[in-house]
C-alpha cells in the first residue's frame, strides 16, 4: 500500500482586501494572488508544486506504471478514417514517439499517393505548449489556412500554406480566435478577433491573401457584451453565416460565399430566450430553433429570400418528450440528432417524411453521435459510437438498404475485452422528488456489491453540456484496480431535454449541486461503495460542484480531484474584465444585481470555505488559463488551508506552461492524469 509523505505545506500570507457590494463587505485576504506577473505569485505557485511532489514522491513509481499503462494502450502509428471532400480524401495519422497529428489527403482514392498538409510535430518541436485548431482548404484546394497556440492561453496566430509549392505564406494573421471560413474565390478568408482583455470574441474581420492584417476590413462587430460571434461556412458551400450568440438568444447573417465583397444579410433580429441555428438545402434555410414556445426545438424552414422569422413554417414539430439537439443534410436524406430519456439517437427521414426510421443501438447505455459528413450527394451518413465498455467505432450507414459497416474501431493495444466490464444505469431520487440518471461501469471479476470497491464519481452540470456514457482506454487502469467509475448526469447539462439545463442554471443552480449529493448517497446505500472509498472528479464548472459539495457534504467523500475549478465565483462575476464573465450572466446571474448576487454568494466555493474536516483534496491549475484564472484554485487552496481541521492531504498543481485544457500533446497529457490516478490509488485503503 501506497501512504503519501507528511510535509509542511507553503503557508501564503495574507493581505486585507475589503470587497463591497450592495451593503455588504466581503474580506478577501488573499485578492494578492491576482497577479500572473508578480515574482511572489509564482514563487508561490512553484512551492505548492514542490510541496506536490514531496508529498506523493512515494507515488512516482505508480505515476511512472500508470503513465506506461495509458500509454501502451494508445496505438502509437494511428490513423483516423478518411472523409471525401472537393476531390480529396482528408485524414490524419500519428507516428509512433510522436505528440502531435500529421494531417493529410490524397487525390481521388485511396491508393493515391499521400499528400502531408501538415506536419505538426515539426510545428510544435521547440514549444514547451503548442495546439493546432482550426485547418480549412480553400475552394481551389490548394492553400491551407490554420490556427495555432504556442501558449496555451487559446489566444491563436492564423498562418497560410500553399499545398502545391509546400511554401508558408508571408500571411500571418495574430492574436485572433482560430475560427475563419474561406470565401469561394480563395483569396478572401473571414476570421474572428477578441477583445484583448476579457478575450470576448467580438469582430470578424475580411482579410485578402498578399496584405497586411492592418489593412483588414472590419465587417462585424458585436457591441453587446453579453454575446459573441464567429463565421462558418454551409454545408452547401453557398453561403457564410456570422453568427451571434449569447447563453439564450442567437442571430445570424449570411452572405454568398462566391461574393466576399457582398453586402450580409440579417436573417432574424436577435430576441432575449430566442435560439436557432440555420443549414442551407436546395433554396431554404432550415431552422432549428426554440421559436413559438418549442422549449425542446424544432425544425422550420423558410425561403432565402424571405427567411425572417414571420416565414418560418413548421416542418419537424416540437416534441415534448424529445430534445431536437441537430441535423445533418443531404440531398435525400434528413438526419435529426434527438435525446430521448438520457440517451441521443438518430433518425433518418426523406425529405417528404414518408420514410423514416431510427438506428438501432446495440446497448442500453451508449453515446452516439454524426461523424464527418462533408458531402451533400451521397446516401452514406457517418456516424460514431461507443459506451463505457465498447471502445469508440466509426461506421458508415447506408441510409437507403440500413445497412452499416464498421469502418474503424479504437484499437486498445495489448488487448481488451469488453466482455470483462459490465456497465449499468440506475436512478437517485432527489430532494425535490426528480430521479437523477446515474450510468456506472466495472470490471465484473472485481466488483462486490457490499460496498468495498473503491468507486469514482464524475459530474459536470452547466451549459447545458450533456455528460455522455464514452469509453475511456485511460480509465481501465482504474477499472482494472478495482475502482467503479459513475456519471452522475445532474441537472445542468441537458440529458434529460432542455428542462434538465434550466433547472440547472441561475436561481436553480444549486439543483446542480444537490443532484451529485443525492448520486454520492445513492451508489453508497446501494453498497457500489462506502464514504470510506467514494472519490469525486469534476473541472472547470465541474470543479464549482466539486467545491460545493465539500463544504456541504465533506463526509460524504475520501478524496476529490478538482481540475481548473471555477471557485470564487462573486468575485470574478463582479470583474467584467476578467475574461468571459459578461456571456455568462445567463448561465449564472449577474451578481450586480442583489437577488443573484445572494444566491450566488449563498454556493460560491471560496465564500463558503468554513472549519471543518474536509475530504482529501487535489487540485488542478494551468497559468495561462483564460476561462478559469489560475488564481481561483490557488486562492482556494490557501483559505482551506488555514480553515480546514483535518489532517488530510491539501495539493494543488498548477502547469505553468498551459492553459484550462492542461498540457498539449497526447502524451504529455497523460502524466497530469497518471498524477490525479495515482493520488486516488494511494488513499484507497
Amino acid at each position: 500500500m501506497i501512504k503519501l509523505i507528511r510535509q509542511n505545506p507553503p503557508v501564503a500570507s495574507k493581505r486585507k482586501m475589503a470587497l463591497e457590494a450592495h451593503e455588504r463587505v466581503r474580506l478577501d485576504y488573499y485578492y494578492w494572488m491576482n497577479n500572473r506577473e508578480s515574482p511572489e505569485v509564482i514563487d508561490y505557485l512553484n512551492a505548492e508544486n514542490d510541496y506536490l511532489k514531496a508529498v506523493m514522491a512515494p507515488t512516482e513509481a505508480l505515476q511512472r506504471q500508470l503513465f506506461d499503462e495509458m500509454k501502451g494502450r494508445i496505438k502509437e502509428d494511428d490513423e483516423s478514417v478518411p472523409y471525401f471532400k472537393n476531390g480529396y480524401f482528408y485524414y490524419n495519422r500519428y507516428e509512433i514517439g510522436s505528440e502531435y497529428p500529421i494531417y493529410c489527403r490524397k487525390l481521388g482514392n485511396l491508393t493515391a499517393r499521400e499528400e502531408i498538409m501538415l506536419d505538426v510535430n515539426e510545428l510544435g518541436k521547440d514549444f514547451a505548449y503548442y495546439h493546432v485548431g482550426s485547418l480549412g482548404v480553400s475552394q481551389d484546394q490548394r492553400l491551407l489556412c490554420y490556427s495555432y497556440d504556442a501558449i496555451g492561453r487559446r489566444i491563436y496566430n492564423l498562418a497560410f500554406k500553399h499545398l502545391t509549392h509546400k511554401e508558408t505564406l508571408r500571411d500571418q494573421l495574430t492574436d485572433v480566435t482560430g475560427n475563419f471560413s474561406w470565401a469561394n474565390d480563395s483569396q478572401t478568408i473571414f476570421y474572428a478577433k477578441q477583445d484583448p482583455e476579457t478575450l470576448r470574441s467580438h469582430r470578424i474581420y475580411k482579410h485578402r491573401l498578399g496584405t497586411s492584417q492592418e489593412d483588414d476590413v472590419l465587417v462585424y462587430e458585436e457591441v453587446d457584451d453579453a454575446f459573441t460571434c464567429f463565421v462558418r461556412k454551409s454545408k452547401s458551400q453557398q453561403y457564410l453565416y456570422i453568427v451571434s450568440q449569447s447563453t439564450v438568444s442567437t442571430e445570424y447573417r449570411v452572405l454568398p460565399a462566391d461574393q466576399p465583397d457582398g453586402e450580409w444579410k440579417l436573417v432574424q433580429l436577435r430576441e432575449r430566450d430566442l435560439e436557432y441555428e440555420l443549414e442551407h438545402v436546395e433554396g431554404y434555410f432550415y431552422i432549428l430553433t426554440n421559436a413559438f414556445g418549442a422549449k425542446n426545438f424544432q425544425l422550420m424552414r423558410a425561403p432565402v429570400e424571405d427567411c425572417s422569422k414571420s416565414f418560418w413554417e413548421e416542418f419537424i414539430p416540437h416534441r415534448e418528450n424529445v430534445l431536437l439537439e441537430g441535423m445533418e443534410v443531404f440531398k435525400n436524406h434528413l438526419v435529426l440528432e434527438e435525446r430521448f430519456f438520457g440517451l441521443g439517437r438518430l433518425q433518418i427521414r426523406s425529405w417528404d417524411g414518408l420514410q423514416k426510421h431510427y438506428i438501432k443501438m446495440d446497448e442500453p447505455v451508449y453515446t452516439v453521435w454524426v461523424g464527418q459528413n462533408a458531402e451533400y450527394y451521397t446516401n452514406i451518413l457517418r456516424f460514431g459510437y461507443n459506451s463505457l465498455c465498447t471502445p469508440s467505432s466509426i461506421f458508415d450507414y447506408d441510409m437507403d438498404t440500413r445497412s452499416k459497416i464498421l469502418m474503424k474501431q479504437q484499437e486498445v493495444v495489448g488487448g481488451y475485452d469488453a466482455k470483462d466490464y459490465l456497465s449499468e444505469r440506475c436512478w437517485g431520487n432527489a430532494p425535490d422528488g426528480t430521479e437523477i440518471p446515474i450510468s456506472l461501469v466495472y470490471k465484473k471479476e472485481l466488483f462486490r456489491k457490499d460496498g468495498s470497491n473503491p468507486l469514482l464519481l464524475y459530474a459536470y452540470g452547466s451549459y447545458g453540456y450533456s455528460t455522455d456514457p464514452t469509453f475511456s482506454s485511460n480509465r481501465l487502469s482504474l477499472l482494472d484496480r478495482g475502482f467503479v467509475y459513475a456519471i452522475a448526469h445532474v441537472r445542468g447539462g441537458q440529458e434529460m431535454g432542455r428542462y434538465w439545463y434550466e433547472d440547472g442554471k441561475m436561481l436553480r443552480k444549486k439543483n446542480t449541486f444537490s443532484d451529485f449529493i443525492t448520486c454520492a448517497e445513492y451508489l453508497t446505500r446501494e453498497k457500489y461503495t462506502d464514504t470510506s472509498r467514494l472519490f469525486a472528479m469534476g473541472g472547470s464548472a465541474g470543479g464549482l460542484l466539486m467545491g460545493v459539495v465539500i463544504n456541504e457534504r465533506p463526509d460524504l467523500f475520501k478524496g476529490v480531484v478538482a481540475a481548473v475549478p471555477f471557485v470564487d465565483v462573486v468575485t470574478t462575476m463582479l470583474d467584467e474584465s476578467i475574461p468571459l464573465t459578461t456571456g455568462e450572466f445567463d448561465e449564472w446571474g449577474n451578481p450586480k444585481e442583489k437577488t443573484y448576487y445572494d444566491y450566488m454568494l449563498s454556493y460560491s466555493p471560496y465564500d463558503n470555505v468554513t472549519k471543518q474536516a474536509y475530504p482529501n483534496l487535489l487540485v488542478i491549475s494551468g497559468l495561462h488559463d483564460s476561462q478559469v484564472q489560475y488564481w481561483e484554485p490557488t486562492k482556494w487552496v490557501a483559505k482551506l488551508r488555514e480553515y480546514k481541521t483535518d489532517e488530510n492531504f491539501l495539493l494543488l498543481y498548477t502547469n505553468m506552461v498551459a492553459g484550462h485544457g492542461g498540457a498539449s500533446g497526447r502524451f504529455r497529457a497523460l502524466k497530469e492524469l497518471a498524477m490525479e490516478y495515482a493520488f486516488l490509488i494511494s488513499l484507497v485503503e
